[in-house]
């Protein structure tokens, strides 16, 4: 098993014991190297065009550990939540195969309808976070067999005897252009939005959410407006990741420009409470240590570290930044 040895300058964590970290990271195709005959997971093959196979399978394991740890300072995100994974059973290794062993991380997992099949999960420490249940979800009035994108992973965790409530997406690509896949994207933002708005009414308006994952889309987008429409009636949301996008921040690089694809959303409560879990704006962060970054061949600045540039092995670590966010305990 290949290990890696850490460093973390530049880079700090309230370590004191009363900090709560939450991770959301796009592992850009966690494929094991076995033939899913049920998912067109071909090009993950040996034989197949990425010619993908068990030592980098294996190297990826390893590269997925290490920024998990460096993202905890050794004090290990509570809650991960990841997408572009293909099945239980890469997460098993990554949780059991690695370090991470030693840290009872447990996984929540289901099989979407992508036709990839990628999935959307989240795995969680026994020691900090206690799941109370958990739900898959797509959007009313489509019927299952029409759906061939990821669900949204919903699931409530009594973490420090507080209830939190998380929702996981990655929402369709923009591949093919801007307007590829919204209409699809502006139904699961409904769909989200609803959901929050449900738990809040059943919450008496002081329920805690955090709703994170790739939105393919900006905060200024239209699917994201849709989102975060905070009518009177509705649960009131913020997204911690508008800011730093102004300011010309972001987890994904295309064509030389950052954007913030990869969010982090949450209501209201946990920016205003005066008791149990909470946050700011200020404890939003993109992990962007430099390990996770190389110089961009094409254009000015740095990009992140990927596995893959097109069809040819780069041997880093994924396309995407992750992005965690603190939760302070009053």
């Amino acid at each position: 098993m290949m290990l890696f040895a850490l460093t973390f300058a530049g880079h700090t964590q309230e370590n004191d014991g009363s900090a709560v970290r939450i991770m959301f990271y796009n592992t850009e195709n966690l494929f094991d190297t076995s033939d899913d005959s049920l998912k067109d997971d071909n090009d993950f093959l040996p034989g197949g065009v990425m010619r993908w196979n068990h030592t980098r399978y294996y190297n990826k394991i390893n590269s997925l550990y290490k920024t998990i740890i460096a993202a905890g300072e050794w004090n290990l995100p509570a809650v991960i939540a990841l997408c572009e994974v293909e099945n239980r059973k890469v997460l098993e290794d990554l949780i059991s195969k690695t370090y991470l062993s030693k840290y009872d991380y447990q996984i929540i997992h289901e099989e979407s309808a992508d036709q990839r099949g990628i999935d959307v999960c989240l795995i969680y420490r026994k020691e900090s976070a206690e799941v109370l249940d958990f739900s898959y979800h797509i959007p009313d009035h489509i019927r299952s067999e029409d759906f061939r994108t990821r669900s949204v992973l919903y699931t409530r965790l009594l973490i420090h005897e507080d209830t939190l409530h998380i929702l996981v997406n990655h929402w369709p690509s923009r591949r093919g252009g801007a307007l590829a896949g919204e209409d699809m994207r502006m139904k699961i933002a409904g769909m989200v939005k609803g959901i929050c708005d449900s738990i809040g009414l059943a919450g008496n308006g002081l329920a805690k959410i955090i709703v994170c994952g790739d939105f393919n889309c900006t905060p200024d987008d239209i699917e994201m407006k849709v989102l975060m429409n905070n009518e009177r009636s509705g649960m009131a949301l913020y997204n911690l990741s508008g800011v730093p996008a102004e300011k010309g921040e972001g987890s994904y690089r295309y064509k030389g420009i950052w954007e913030m694809i990869d969010q982090v959303i949450v209501s209201e409560p946990l920016l205003i409470t005066d008791s149990g879990l909470s946050t700011s704006p200020d404890r939003f962060k993109i992990f962007n240590p430099g390990f996770l970054l190389e110089k961009d061949p094409l254009y000015p600045g740095f990009s992140p570290f990927a596995t893959y540039r097109g069809y040819r092995y780069h041997g880093g670590f994924s396309d995407h930044l992750p992005v965690i966010l603190d939760l302070k305990i009053k």
